[in-house]
């Protein structure tokens, strides 16, 4: 069981690559491949599985089976040796020179001794052990822990595997034919199960995991060199001491290829390491590597039609512990909850979007931050003055430093109450302890009306500059603070670029950044000056950031404009636009960014003239100066 997602990180991270010109599915992803500060990202687990994948192809080798069989032949061969040079009969130099002729090959070795009467009851055990352990390998190749399961086995035991392979591929024949039934494979499970582990529920499930293992011992094989596959094949005669193991082996595999001609049966790996495998080890190491490599492709994400429950949580398991599991069924359920809980929305073109919420959650942090950094200000508490002097809205909220408002006691005390029964702490009926976190305060909004336009340049310097994603922040501040605490209050988004337009909070998030030059404040005032004039009872606010100087006007028909240096047309149509500014009698507030000579002439100049004034913050400063100024203004 997952404890619940935290999306507050989530969406944070999200909202700051939209800002930033990312699309909210791609800020998604990439959420997804980072990960989390508790949760390692698709990136990390994928590097890890590549790792092991690594590891396992530079510490072994496949030579495990012909090494172990070489050291038990050389064993034997040095024990019958001494044995026979302790004897004095003609039979035993007859046995010298047989030992002598063997080849060198250790597969006709192994095959010349079949008829070898042993003198040595070590030198015999051993020589059987080759064909024990021989035979054990080879089934271990097709289902794992055999080659344990059978350490000592007898003849009653042998078999048994006899009986269940030819069980099994009657089983198979059947059913490449159609002809078998649930019931046929209940009674193979019945009489067969203890061979399969995994308890496959039908043929299907029985196919699956038995082919995938098939096709890993099939690329061992191609993974040998040409004397090491020479060596398997002969010593594999040999195994249990009959080829009839070999023959029922051959046959299962020819049955699995014809069901599951899908798997990669023709692949090869390269292991390069000191640590030999025996063919069922080398086989699942294999396995593992084919099943390393799938869950690497499922953590790209990179194929079409991608998704986070493509990822194998059992799979991961195995290979990586269930650390890596919970990881990834932590970072699937993070995205399920973006969407669920209505953060991510589809619009009409079938493009993911922020929706509301998440807009109204981004102004909420970007104002978070310019509310700690007003709240550093030596006796400066602006914005948390907010409707201090109006009346009461009805509602309460949470206290917060620098808030004169009266307490909500009711609400104060039934926190306290509540977050005392949840924490499991006795409450006594003279005492009730309270936390600053339990505060919240009555809310009141002040009556005055005011029209804001916030104009904000989205010219080519903002996006080189690094001004881009600080200017997004600081619209969402001011239009959280205006949304939920000025509510009476009417705020324009007005960006301007080569060209002016209106955007809402959420076109201005998700606007990407334009490489045409131009900074035409000429337009953007123009649109300033309507939302003034449809609000003619209102407070007329306007605030202007910028790092540019007015290179472009809108002419009669529509076009814009634009000459570097400033034309004098360009300068002569925006001082008139804010020379109508001031006839409406609006408070203007220029933000200067950048330390431009020319810059800093044209818009001091500007100012003076309406009787506004310049600011010139950095940019952590920015919003902070920018809400800051609002509230002057609007106090005013």
């Amino acid at each position: 069981m997952l404890p619940p997602v935290d999306l507050r990180e989530a969406l944070e991270a999200i909202g700051n690559d939209v800002l930033e010109g990312s699309s909210p599915r791609r800020a998604l992803r990439e959420l997804m491949r980072r990960g989390t500060a508790d949760t390692r990202g698709l990136d990390d687990l994928a590097a890890r599985a590549n790792r092991r994948r690594r590891e396992l192809l530079e510490r072994n080798h496949l030579g495990g089976t012909l090494d172990e069989v070489r050291e038990l032949l050389e064993r034997a061969l040095l024990a019958e040796r001494k044995e026979l040079a302790r004897a004095l009969d003609d039979d035993a130099r007859f046995s010298e020179l047989q030992l002598d002729e063997l080849p060198s090959s250790t597969a006709q070795a192994v095959r010349d001794l079949s008829e070898y009467r042993w003198r040595d009851a070590s030198a015999r055990e051993d020589y059987e052990k080759i064909r024990e352990l021989l035979g054990r390998e080879l089934l271990d190749q097709r289902f794992a822990g055999m080659k344990e399961a059978l350490a000592g086995a007898t003849d009653e035991d042998r078999a048994g595997i006899d009986a269940m392979l030819r069980d099994l591929n009657d089983l198979l024949d059947k059913h490449s034919r159609g002809e078998d039934t649930q019931s046929d494979f209940d009674e193979f499970m019945a009489t067969h199960g203890d061979y399969f582990p995994e308890n496959p529920r039908n043929t299907e499930e029985l196919l699956d995991s038995l082919a995938r293992r098939a096709a890993a011992a099939q690329r061992l094989r191609n993974s040998l060199t040409t004397e090491q596959r020479a060596e398997l094949d002969a010593l594999a005669q040999q195994a249990f001491g009959s080829p009839s193991l070999i023959d029922q082996l051959d046959r299962l595999d020819a049955n699995l290829r014809a069901a599951r001609p899908g798997e990669d049966w023709d692949g090869t790996q390269r292991f390069r390491g000191d640590d030999g495998m025996g063919l069922g080890e080398g086989t699942g190491a294999l396995a593992d590597i084919a099943e390393l490599e799938q869950l690497a492709e499922q953590l790209s994400q990179q194929y079409a039609g991608a998704q986070l429950d493509d990822i194998d949580p059992e799979a991961l398991a195995r290979q990586l512990g269930d650390g890596a599991a919970a990881d990834a069924r932590t970072l699937a359920e993070l995205e399920r909850a973006l969407q669920r809980q209505g953060f991510l929305a589809r619009g009409a073109d079938g493009q993911w979007r922020l929706s509301p919420k998440a807009m109204r959650r981004l102004g909420q942090s970007a104002f978070r931050d310019v509310a700690q950094r007003l709240s550093g200000r030596s006796g400066e508490r602006d914005t948390q003055r907010a409707g201090a002097t109006g009346e009461p809205t009805g509602a309460s909220r949470g206290w917060e430093f620098g808030d004169t408002e009266p307490w909500d006691v009711t609400r104060t005390v039934t926190n306290a109450v509540l977050r005392a029964a949840q924490q499991g702490n006795p409450l006594t009926s003279d005492r009730i302890q309270l936390q600053v976190s339990d505060v919240e305060v009555a809310e009141t909004e002040q009556r005055v009306h005011a029209a804001v336009a916030l104009l904000v340049d989205t010219s080519f310097s903002m996006v080189m500059d690094g001004r881009w994603v600080p200017m997004k922040r600081t619209a969402l501040a001011l239009n959280h603070l205006i949304t939920t605490r000025f509510r009476g209050d009417d705020l324009q988004l007005i960006a301007f670029g080569r060209l002016a337009q209106q955007l809402t909070p959420a076109e201005l998030a998700g606007l990407d950044g334009a490489w045409d030059q131009g900074t035409n404040l000429h337009h953007a005032l123009l649109l300033a000056g309507r939302h003034l004039r449809r609000n003619p009872n209102a407070q007329p606010v306007v605030l202007i950031v910028t790092d540019g100087e007015p290179t472009a006007h809108l002419e009669p028909d529509g076009h814009a404009f634009f000459d570097y240096p400033p034309h004098p047309k360009t300068l002569g149509l925006t001082v008139r636009e804010f020379d109508n500014l001031a006839r409406l009698g609006a408070a203007v507030t220029i933000f200067r960014l950048g330390d431009d000579p020319g810059l800093a002439r044209v818009v001091d100049k500007m100012a003076q003239r309406v009787g506004g004034r310049v600011v010139a913050p950095d940019l952590d400063g920015l919003g902070a100066a920018v809400v800051s100024d609002y509230m002057r203004l609007r106090r005013r």
